[in-house]
């Protein structure tokens, strides 16, 4: 059994049992408690689980409702975020309408954006996104809306409203959370139901999430995790592959 598959099973026994045994495991895996020991350390490190003596337990997940400013977030995990960028950037065709969400890694995006990717049209709820987009010369939309001062997000119903009556052909949206358990999350309730607007108006979403992300859970649920793509600099469970399409970044 490949290690993947090994760290799918052992994940859903924790998931149905809570803790378990290193032997076990070995015996549902059908393999050596060296290589189940091996398996947990690997996941340990991934933040998936906790290894005690013995054998493994579910790593408690702390729901969070505090959100970074953006001044702050640009200045965190830069180059993660710039290949992150630079790869959603080159799935961009001419004649593509997209909506690009506010954050600092769909920034990158659009700092990477060239070629063909220019003639595209744009929609974004991002005031710093506006301005990158009309200073690249693109065709740019801004929904109305109340300005969020922390994350210079344009939220609201009036934002809402607006994204609802297009149909984009893909989405690229800001995540602060990603689960296999708990999807994509925010903290933040007002730019959760703008993100899911958007999701609903496009015929692809991809989330871009920095490997930072994973295994966080904040208060807000956009969707799960099938119902949507995303690209990371680097997958930290290969997991996820089961259940979506993910793009990982090669590094400049």
């Amino acid at each position: 059994m490949i290690s993947e598959s090994r760290h799918r099973l052992i994940l859903e026994t924790l998931q149905q049992r809570g803790t378990v045994t290193a032997q076990e495991l070995a015996e549902r895996l059908q393999t050596s408690i060296s290589t189940v020991r091996r398996d947990l350390l690997a996941l340990d490190s991934q933040g998936l689980l906790t290894k005690v003596h013995g054998g493994a337990a579910m790593r408690e997940i702390r729901l969070s409702s505090s959100e970074l400013d953006m001044l702050t977030k640009e200045g965190l995990n830069t180059a993660q975020k710039q290949d992150i960028g630079r790869t959603a950037a080159a799935m961009i065709k001419a004649d593509d309408f997209v909506f690009i969400d506010a954050g600092s890694t769909t920034l990158q995006l659009i700092q990477a954006l060239s070629g063909d990717a220019l003639k595209a049209v744009y929609v974004t709820n991002g005031l710093a996104h506006t301005r990158a987009l009309s200073q690249k010369g693109c065709a740019v939309y801004v929904p109305g809306g109340q300005v969020k001062q922390r994350t210079e997000a344009i939220i609201g119903a009036t934002a809402i409203n607006s994204l609802r009556r297009y149909n984009f052909t893909k989405a690229f949206l800001g995540v602060n959370g990603v689960s296999m358990d708990h999807g994509y999350t925010t903290p933040s309730i007002e730019e959760r139901e703008l993100k899911e607007a958007a999701h609903h108006a496009s015929a692809e979403t991809w989330f871009l999430a920095d490997s930072s992300k994973f295994g966080k859970v904040y208060s807000a649920g956009i969707c799960g995790i099938r119902e949507a793509f995303f690209i990371t600099d680097r997958l930290p469970d290969e997991s996820y592959r089961l259940y979506t399409t993910v793009k990982e970044a090669e590094p400049a």
